[in-house]
């Protein structure tokens, strides 16, 4: 085997590790997602109505979650 083709095989390897552990990511994030959705937070004021901040705590926690890898 020549060397050419020894570091494409090792480049494609790679790039299928690669694309495996995003598939993983991606699906690990709608599942956490998909929970999330179905939980009524505890923080939650009379009325039913959630603060500004609140809501802006929660799109901050989401980001950071949706990009921890």
């Amino acid at each position: 085997m020549g060397m050419k083709d020894k570091f494409q095989d090792q480049a494609e390897q790679w790039q299928q590790q690669a694309k495996d552990k995003m598939q993983e990511t991606r699906e690990r994030s709608q599942q956490q997602r998909g929970r999330q959705q179905g939980e009524q937070p505890e923080h939650m004021p009379p009325g039913g109505e959630r603060s500004r901040q609140d809501r802006e705590r929660d799109d901050e926690e989401r980001f950071d979650q949706d990009y921890d890898v």
